[in-house]
């Protein structure tokens, strides 16, 4: 059993004219109408991480915690800047399964070890309104840490501020309390959370250095890295856009494992898009490498699909249900769509938890990883990234190009509803392309995928009511052998083939727009 609360919060360090623990009056700021001491706490965690510390590059933290009024497992995931999940087990000697599988497209089949203790004095105060309702709470934490892997001798001291909003509470207040807690000495902490900084300095490498280096080492550090300007080669580009996919991929599995709501339609889309992009840029990355990585990427969105159809499925057959006025629904209708929904999703969930646990899955983590380390980039990745990516955009529209002249001169029926199909799977691939061939080409390649998802999305939406026609006439068959009216069915799918038929129309109007020579001419300049 675990529970999940959005942690929105913003930690302080003191500057040097600020007394440690002296914490300021916000008494009068926004709301505050009160500044109530809760007493002092002693709170004693340790962080646990793989040897190679892939929990903490994620930026994500893993404890077991003594002490305080929600002692016990603490699973942190960043969500954005002052926001994470924290996702709570209760105390035990172990590691509870739960969150192991939370942490398993990270930490994979490796070992997690105790990293570092840290013992924290929490000097607590409430923030109230005029009502006494909770704001924010306010803590001065005096923090003693220890490194545990590797061994370090005299253990690092700080104190640290946060300012953490109570559940439901306005980010605004945050921003409102920070020019008086900045009046008083404190700053914005340089670290992202305790384990970072205790990390920092107990780092074997940083206390071998002697006062000198460790000053240069810190004033080189506030330096900002030169980045290297975007889009220098073809490989900078496509490797760019495949890192981003696959930490959407591993960052995602957490997600869908605790069912939060569009994480299977995002992980799904992330892994297209990596598919995508490997056979769209084929002349930069070897296919010899990423077609097998590729068919691997096609069975994980399958897997994905099967209960992100059926989310899609289900809003659609429910959305046009309303529509039908209600002595034209004849039987238990939305009785049986959601009994035949629930079926589906029981199902299909199971078997999705199964796979992300599966070895093939951690295997498929696991080589694109290794792509990543060592990219196979061919000679065309060498090249300037304009041209390289340019050909291959056009390449895909040339191809979408094909597949809707075939479509729209296609039979009516089942041939057409096929063509159609394989025309919007083209314009998937085109999109992708374009989306990235960005840094290489600009704002007119941003253009383009605009006009390449709006195909998509007409073609798309052709083909959820081929899907949602075969659903009905499943669901006639099954009401017709309960002994119920099957007529509202027939009435949803004739409205279905209204649908379609208007989509159809409306294709080559779209298309004329989309394939003028122009919108190909801006992606040249």
């Amino acid at each position: 059993m675990v529970d999940t609360m959005r942690e929105i919060e913003r930690k302080y360090e003191a500057s040097g004219t600020t007394k440690d623990g002296g914490l300021p009056d916000l008494t009068g700021v926004d709301a505050v109408a009160d500044m109530t001491d809760r007493g002092v706490v002693t709170l004693d965690a340790t962080y646990y991480d793989t040897p190679g510390r892939r929990l903490a590059a994620d930026g994500v933290t893993l404890r077991r915690r003594t002490g305080g009024g929600d002692e016990g497992w603490h699973l942190k995931l960043p969500v954005g800047e002052d926001t994470r999940d924290e996702i709570r087990a209760p105390l035990s000697d172990t590691l509870p399964g739960t969150l192991a599988a939370l942490v398993r497209s990270r930490v994979r089949t490796t070992e997690l070890i105790p990293l570092v203790h840290l013992l924290s004095e929490r000097d607590v105060k409430h923030l109230v309104d005029a009502d006494g309702a909770l704001l924010a709470e306010i803590s001065a934490d005096r923090v003693t840490a220890r490194r545990l892997a590797p061994q370090t001798g005299e253990p690092v001291r700080w104190t640290e501020y946060e300012v953490e909003l109570a559940e439901g509470g306005d980010p605004a207040l945050l921003d409102a309390l920070e020019p008086r807690l900045t009046a008083a000495g404190l700053r914005r902490s340089a670290a992202p959370s305790k384990l970072a900084r205790a990390l920092a300095e107990t780092d074997p490498a940083r206390s071998a250095k002697g006062p000198a280096q460790k000053k240069s080492a810190k004033k080189s550090a506030k330096k900002k890295p030169v980045k290297k300007a975007a889009g220098d080669t073809a490989g900078d580009v496509v490797l760019a856009y495949v890192r981003r996919q696959i930490t959407a991929i591993v960052a995602l599995d957490p997600a869908v494992r605790l069912d939060t709501p569009d994480s299977v339609h995002r992980m799904r889309v992330a892994t297209r898009r990596l598919r995508s992009v490997f056979r769209s840029y084929r002349k930069v990355l070897d296919r010899a490498v990423t077609d097998p990585i590729g068919a691997e990427l096609k069975w994980l969105a399958a897997e994905l699909g099967v209960d992100r159809d059926r989310e899609v499925l289900t809003a659609r057959l429910a959305e046009r249900l309303a529509e039908v006025p209600v002595e034209l629904r004849l039987g238990p209708v939305a009785a049986r769509l959601r009994i035949w929904s629930e079926a589906r999703r029981q199902g299909s969930r199971g078997r999705l938890l199964e796979v992300l646990d599966g070895e093939r899955h951690l295997a498929l983590l696991d080589r694109l990883d290794g792509l990543l380390a060592d990219p196979p980039l061919r000679p065309a990745a060498a090249r300037p990234a304009g041209e390289v990516i340019l050909d291959a955009v056009l390449r895909d529209y040339g191809r979408l190009a094909e597949r809707v002249e075939a479509a729209l001169h296609a039979p009516a029926g089942h041939e057409r509803d096929l063509t159609l199909h394989e025309a919007r799977k083209a314009a998937k691939r085109a999109r992708y392309a374009a989306e990235a061939a960005r840094p290489a080409l600009g704002k007119p390649a941003n253009r383009f995928r605009k006009l390449m998802t709006g195909v998509q999305e007409l073609l798309g939406d052709h083909q959820d009511g081929v899907v949602a026609r075969e659903a009905l006439r499943e669901l006639g068959v099954q009401s017709h052998a309960a002994g119920e009216s099957a007529f509202t069915y027939g009435l949803l799918y004739g409205r279905e083939e209204a649908l379609a038929a208007a989509r159809e129309r409306e294709l080559p109007e779209l298309w004329a727009e989309v394939s003028r020579p122009a919108h190909r001419a801006a992606l040249r300049r």
